[in-house]
């Protein structure tokens, strides 16, 4: 076919089917169509991976809502009123009994800070089962391990046929405010009554603390006693003039800084205890009387007293005087734990103690509490000065030590000695934030734990105050820091900002 025809065709088609020629679309729609077609298809992948988005979101909170809350949930509260400490953690690591906590309490009205106190356990340990029992569902469930009434969020701890009630009033301490006639929550103690009545209940014999009498003795500090208590010990009164002879369920011997010397009869009792593998915790205050028998129980284990009263050289050691002690806390089986925590120990009217070369060999001193090398010991204390004179003895010195001595039949005495019973005082161990009271009760435990029994005390959490130990130097410091460098340091930048401006 010619060209000329195929045109005329072409011409033809077009006079018959005008409506192809008009089908078509102008560009601008074409365009349109497009561009609808291009964001259609880019929604639907957009939903597409929001789809997928969301399914990965949720599949990672039901993952983590599946884990642990100490993996998910981290404690902001200035206490750490949510979490357990490390004494805590290695007392349930060691746990191998089944212990039921039960939190007696209404639905609905359960105390949040315990409530989740206890899923730390509950996590912690297998061999923790944590349930609530309402009593509006169960009104006999207390009468099975207590007669009294049992207030609402108190706990029951059971281990087989041993059981241990935790008063909610126990767990927060509280003090009368005299300017409201109100009482005011200021401490929560948990952590501690929970560990204790877990103790109690997995222990089948509870150690026993002897203490000294008859020797105006110190009491114990109420704050100290608590603590002894909670760690399950108990504590008995022992007159060595009637009794003869240390008793044979005592776990260990308490001398508290007696004022006037013990007998020949009760030193002999004494060292017999001891040497057959006694445990004993003593305590020694300044004192001008003669102490020849007391001082023969500790010279028999290769330490003596200093005579007089310590005196710190070094601002780095002492807090506010130079006999109020900080010494040097090392880290020995006695206190390892405490050791390792930080805590400072203040120590005012300390003794030295001193090492002797001429103990037998069986016998192993570990110095706890040491001064620095500029220490000295004031020999005469009625003098009205500190200053260093040629009649004073040069440091340093110890201010606690641990003795250990291996015997036959397995068999080990262990003594820890701190020359100064004022550790104990709750004053100064406030002072330190609860250090002193934490190194106390940390050798105690080392020296009453054993295969068989466990002994843990925690202390309170205090919800008040947080107090902060500075050293004399310390002290110091923050001095030249806020009342010299500080202030010279704004006046030369004022100084170089005006003299920019003038030359501007």
């Amino acid at each position: 076919m010619k060209f000329t025809e195929k045109l005329k065709t072409k011409k033809a088609d077009k006079i018959e089917n005008p409506s192809k020629e008009t089908e078509k679309k102008p560009l601008k729609q074409k365009i349109k169509d497009s561009m609808n077609k291009k964001y259609l298809k880019n929604g639907s992948y957009s939903v597409v991976i929001s789809a997928v988005f969301v399914v990965i979101v949720l599949v990672i909170n039901m993952i983590v809502g599946s884990l642990p809350s100490k993996y998910t949930e981290v404690d902001v509260s200035d206490q750490k009123l949510y979490s357990i400490g490390d004494d805590t953690k290695k007392f349930l690591k060691d746990l191998d009994k089944d212990v039921t906590i039960y939190q007696v309490v209404q639905s609905g009205s359960e105390d949040e800070t315990i409530k989740k106190l206890l899923e730390k356990y509950d996590e912690e340990s297998d061999h923790i089962t944590v349930e609530q029992k309402d009593p509006v569902v169960n009104p006999k469930f207390t009468s099975e391990y207590t007669s009294d009434d049992v207030s609402a969020n108190s706990l029951i701890v059971v281990c087989g046929d041993r059981s241990k009630v935790v008063d909610y009033n126990s767990i927060y301490e509280s003090s009368m405010d005299y300017n409201t006639y109100s009482y005011t929550t200021t401490g929560f103690d948990g952590e501690g009554q929970i560990d204790s009545a877990i103790s109690y209940v997995t222990s089948e014999d509870l150690p026993v603390l002897y203490t000294l009498d008859g020797h105006g003795e110190k009491d114990l500090d109420s704050t100290i006693q608590e603590d002894i208590q909670k760690a399950n010990i108990d504590i008995q009164s022992l007159n060595l003039i009637t009794e003869e002879s240390v008793p044979d369920d005592a776990a260990c011997l308490l001398i508290n800084a007696p004022t006037s010397d013990i007998s020949e009869s009760e030193r002999d009792a004494i060292i017999d205890y001891l040497e057959n593998g006694g445990k004993a915790l003593i305590f020694s205050d300044y004192t001008e009387e003669s102490m020849d028998n007391f001082d023969a129980v500790l010279a028999n284990y290769g330490v003596e007293r200093t005579d007089g009263i310590v005196i710190e050289g070094d601002t780095q050691h002492y807090a506010q005087m130079p006999y109020y002690l900080v010494p040097t806390v090392n880290s020995t089986d006695a206190i390892s734990d405490f050791a390792s925590k930080g805590y400072y120990v203040l120590m005012p009217y300390a003794q030295g103690i001193k090492q002797s070369d001429s103990v037998r060999d069986t016998v192993t001193i570990n110095s706890l509490l040491t001064t620095s090398d500029s220490a000295y010991s004031k020999v005469d204390v009625n003098s009205g000065s500190i200053e260093k004179t040629s009649d004073d003895i040069e440091g340093p010195f110890d201010l606690g030590v641990s003795i250990t001595e291996t015997l036959d039949d397995d068999k080990e005495t262990q003594i820890v000695y701190y020359s100064t019973s004022n550790l104990m005082d709750s004053q100064i161990n406030q002072m330190v934030s609860g250090g002193n009271e934490q190194m106390i009760m940390s050798s105690l435990n080392w020296m009453c734990s054993n295969d068989e029994t466990s002994t843990i005390s925690v202390p309170s959490k205090n919800l008040q105050i947080s107090y902060l130990t500075l050293t004399a130097y310390d002290v110091s410091f923050w001095k030249i820091m806020v009342m010299g460098i500080v202030p010279v340091v704004f006046l030369v930048i004022g100084f170089m900002v005006w003299l920019k401006r003038r030359k501007a």
